[in-house]
């Protein structure tokens, strides 16, 4: 059973169903990438550890009357000393714990050299909400774009601040950045919403090759079906997060006309 959305279904994009997403759509891609590329090409999944930070870590917490109630006043006997103050119980606090999450994105490499030809990332909320993991990816991204190393983005989350709309350019809800290393600076770039269909698209390998198509609908139907998501979202309930005024009316009547 595919998705009931002609492209991206915003219910995937519930941030407890995303790690799942994550993880199931960079093995469908590198599984069907595979037969296509071997014997020249091999096709890894890698695994990126990003600091968590901000509203995603365990904030310090320290009650203001915690040192007042802790003390207890020393008492002077006949001709000793007074005593230090002790503390009389302890006070529960909450300290900050370093977080990470793990994040996995695909490697083409060349059999025959070991060379990186291409790297796939699909985006996660780590990588656009604003802090350390944001930072972390967008230096690992400018090294990328500045190598020799073809460079596949695939963002299909609305929520978070787009790490790049080129000028000129309308933004969207949705985008797939295409950056072969013999184009630069310039690069291929699909902008998409809500109710377009997600485009297909060419991956980059070396000159002399022929470059196989990635079919993100198709992949994404795939998992849809297998992780049977068909059977516990309720598309009577608005997603999360939720869809602008538009999408939101569009998103309804387009599901109206599904399941009548």
């Amino acid at each position: 059973m595919p998705s009931p959305f002609p492209g991206m279904d915003p219910y995937l994009e519930h941030p407890r169903a995303w790690p799942n997403i994550h993880h199931r759509l960079m093995t469908a891609i590198a599984d069907d990438l595979a037969p296509q590329l071997l014997p020249k090409y091999q096709v890894l999944i890698e695994e990126r550890v990003y600091p968590v930070d901000s509203q995603d870590a365990v904030v310090v917490g320290v009650p203001d009357v915690a040192v007042a109630k802790g003390l207890r006043q020393g008492v002077k006997g006949d001709g000793a000393i007074a005593t230090a103050p002790l503390p009389d119980a302890a006070v529960t606090v909450t300290l900050t714990i370093p977080e990470t999450i793990r994040q996995g994105y695909l490697e083409i490499r060349e059999i025959a050299t070991s060379q990186v030809v291409t790297v796939v990332e699909v985006l996660s909320p780590t990588n656009k909400r604003p802090g350390r993991g944001r930072l972390e990816y967008e230096t690992k991204r400018a090294t990328l774009l500045g190598s020799l190393c073809n460079f596949v983005e695939i963002d299909l989350l609305r929520q978070g601040p787009a790490l790049e709309v080129p000028q000129g350019i309308a933004s969207s809800a949705y985008s797939i950045l295409v950056s072969p290393q013999e184009m630069r600076p310039q690069a291929q770039w699909y902008g998409f919403n809500l109710a377009d269909p997600i485009p297909c698209f060419a991956l980059p390998l070396q000159p002399e090759d022929v470059s196989p198509t990635v079919d993100l609908k198709r992949l994404l139907d795939g998992l849809y079906d297998r992780s049977g998501y068909g059977l516990v979202i309720d598309y009577a309930q608005d997603p999360v997060p939720p869809l602008s005024g538009a999408d939101a009316l569009w998103a309804r009547e387009w599901l109206k006309q599904v399941y009548q």
